[in-house]
């Protein structure tokens, strides 16, 4: 079912009512989401315009945007391929387990699944701080060292993997319909919360998550560890006891920084942090706790670990930001748009591919996004994937799993794939020293 521009931007902002947003069947539910991405592109145009008119500096840096976006797009490709896991566990329960059913059209209905939406996203994002296997999940949302609507589209694919069962109580009594749109108008309006251009919206940051309520839980800070658990409303951590209020200056990202753009890294390295601690703990019960409590706990300590074990912030923390030419960061924002613009085609003509044809063009966007990262920290083997990488498209492109709008591109490819290999050397010289 279509949706007009204004009603995707009120969605947006969660402002959509009932009577435009209520449907009888799944099926009929739009995908709010991606009908969302150039209203997304759109507003982190505007905050790079109103950041420069307010404070003179950029609210980003390219090789940080990049890898946001790249793990927003890993977290979606999933979809194309299955169906959500929330919405089939939600339709399972309900078909065989419903206690009864509440009328799809009520607005009774609507504003009861919007706070249930709202509180089960509160308990699954505190426990996703709480409980280790799940924050490994969740961890990669709070990697980026900068705050900008570019984080808001920094998501785990994994995450759906635990995020489901806090939602089937629900399935007992409300719709899926219902449920589908709520889903999404939860998870579009924490879109705009990204961000430092809004500093406070007055009475509404009593009752709603703000970006000056969303910052502290961005932070590294020793006050703002895990605090502001809310989605839409912030009530819930006033109600239990998680809210801080913005105080002193916000330092973003991990308390231990990953230092790294490449997604399929940022996405796997807690678990192997696990796995690695859970082999080294001692005894049984310990090895449990390395997966069920907090990921500050150690043996001998409380669940959530030491406060004190919390590393002080300074004010002077420098972000993770590898020294790279600016014709390579030029590069890597040509050719990730021609991934992006893939991505979405990909995401509108979906129904009418192939199964062939989608695995193939999610392997030249993984493989793509985990090119452009290395690109981007300047590894030493940063020449040689991309290499590999434009090898691999050119091929896909002329089997015929592209567009043949692609033609201009394949030349550009092609040349890029012959400048590159002429710079190959046999040592491991990093790039920016390679092809100055």
């Amino acid at each position: 079912m279509g949706t007009t521009a204004g009603q995707q931007l009120r969605a947006l902002f969660y402002v959509l009512p009932p009577g435009e947003s209520s449907f009888r069947t799944l099926e009929e539910v739009p995908d709010y989401v991606e009908k969302s991405i150039p209203f997304f592109i759109a507003f982190i145009v505007l905050e790079f315009v109103v950041s420069w008119v307010q404070q003179h500096k950029l609210p980003g840096r390219i090789n940080d945007g990049i890898s946001s976006l790249s793990l927003g797009i890993l977290s979606r490709l999933p979809d194309l391929l299955f169906r959500s896991v929330d919405i089939v566990s939600y339709i399972y329960v309900w078909n065989n387990y419903k206690l009864f059913e509440l009328p799809w059209d009520s607005e009774w209905t609507w504003y009861l699944t919007f706070l249930g939406v709202d509180f089960a996203y509160y308990w699954f994002h505190r426990i996703s701080h709480e409980v280790n296997i799940l924050w490994a999940a969740h961890q990669v949302h709070h990697s980026s060292e900068d705050y900008n609507l570019f984080t808001a589209l920094r998501q785990s694919f994994l995450q759906r993997y635990t995020s489901w069962m806090f939602n089937l109580p629900m399935a007992l009594f409300i719709p899926p319909s219902v449920f589908a749109v709520h889903l999404q108008f939860n998870l579009l309006y924490q879109f705009w919360i990204h961000t430092e251009v809004i500093t406070n919206i007055g009475p509404l940051e009593w009752i709603l998550n703000t970006p000056s309520h969303h910052r502290v839980h961005h932070g590294r800070n020793p006050y703002c560890i895990d605090k502001n658990y809310g989605g839409t409303l912030i009530i819930w951590d006033r109600i239990f006891g998680t809210f801080e209020a913005e105080d002193a200056k916000v330092v973003y990202g991990l308390t231990h920084p990953v230092n790294s753009f490449e997604p399929i890294w940022l996405q796997l390295r807690p678990l192997a942090h696990i796995w690695n601690t859970f082999w080294a703990a001692p005894g049984f019960c310990n090895k449990l706790s390395v997966i069920f409590k907090g990921p500050g706990w150690g043996p001998g300590k409380p669940r959530l670990g030491l406060p004190e074990e919390i590393p002080a912030v300074t004010g002077n923390e420098v972000p993770f930001n590898p020294s790279v030419p600016a014709y390579l960061n030029c590069y890597a924002v040509i050719h990730f748009a021609v991934i992006m613009e893939l991505y979405i085609d990909l995401l509108a003509t979906v129904a009418a591919l192939s199964q062939e044809t989608i695995l193939l063009r999610i392997v030249v966007i993984i493989l793509s996004l985990t090119s452009f990262g290395f690109l981007m920290e300047n590894r030493p083997k940063a020449v040689i994937l991309e290499i590999i990488r434009c090898s691999v498209f050119l091929g896909v492109y002329k089997l015929g799993y592209l567009r043949n709008e692609l033609s201009l591109l394949d030349y550009a490819y092609e040349m890029r794939y012959h400048s590159f290999s002429n710079k190959i050397q046999k040592d491991d010289t990093p790039i920016y020293t390679d092809c100055k």
